[in-house]
Formats: structure tokens, sequence, C-alpha cells
């Protein structure tokens, strides 16, 4: 046998021994795939858990004020970056600020006040926790969670 390619037969050699390294995903889980199993027939995970209570803590807000000081700041911008050549085009860059200024001022302060939720959380391992965040994201009790970043979502 006359070898002439030294590179093939190396590269033929590591791939022979990559292949036996590879495995099946079942192997070494009995079976299964992704692991062990909590008692409540999902992945567990150490930050994971199932939600007992939620409590609203704020109430929510209209954004009447937020909407009122945005129009404020936003007509004053608006008639600030306005030419002042033209005083229609001024009164149009106002009139646009203050519409701008309100919905975002609206926004930010139903953001900032809004209703807020303590969610408890009865973790895999038997602890309790208890995350403050300003939406539920479809978490209600009873749904199974991770626990992340001072939020519960679903899982």
């Amino acid at each position: 046998m006359n070898i002439r390619n030294p590179l093939l037969i190396c590269v033929a050699a590591a791939s022979i021994a990559l292949a036996g390294c590879a495995t099946s995903p079942g192997y070494g889980n009995n079976g299964y795939y992704g692991g062990s199993t909590s008692s409540y027939g999902q992945a567990s995970c150490y930050d994971c858990g199932t939600v007992t209570r939620i409590e609203q803590v704020g109430q929510p807000t209209s954004g009447v004020t937020g909407a009122v000081l945005g129009g404020l700041v936003g007509a004053a911008a608006g008639r600030e970056i306005a030419d002042d050549k033209s005083k229609g085009r001024r009164n149009t860059a106002t009139a646009a600020g203050a519409v701008a200024g309100a919905v975002a001022g609206n926004v930010i302060e139903k953001n900032v006040r809004g209703p807020r939720y303590n969610v408890y959380v009865r973790m895999d391992d038997g602890r309790v926790v208890t995350v403050t965040q300003n939406d539920l994201n479809g978490v209600r009790e009873g749904s199974y969670v991770r626990v992340q970043n001072g939020r519960a979502t679903l899982r």
C-alpha cells in the first residue's frame, strides 16, 4: 500500500477519533433528553418555582400630569428649535413639540407611577421569594416561572 498524502491520513485519523466522542442526546439521563425533572413536570433549575400569590401594590394613574408637563416642555423645545425667520414655522414647531411632549409625558408617568405587583414564588427548593415588578406579562397564580434580575417570567 502506497500512502502519498500524510495530511489526508491525519484528517482521517482525527475524524475517526472525534466520531468516538459523539453521543446521542439520550445517553446519560436514562434515555430522556433534558435532564432531571422536578415534581411540577418542568425541567428543574435553581431559580424556578410556582407563583403562590400576586398583590397589586400601586394604583394606576391617568397620566394627565405627565401629559401636561410633557406638553409644556415639548412646546418650549419646539419653539427653540424652530427657525426664527418664519412665524408660521415657529407656531407649527411649537404645536408639534407640544403634542409629542404630551404623548411622551403620558407614557413616562404611566411607566413610573403605574401599578406595581408583588409576586410571591415558592421555589423548587422550598424557598419563598417575593419580587416587585411593573407588569405581569401573563404570570398568574399557579404559573411556573423563573426569577431572574428581580422579575418573575413565564418558563
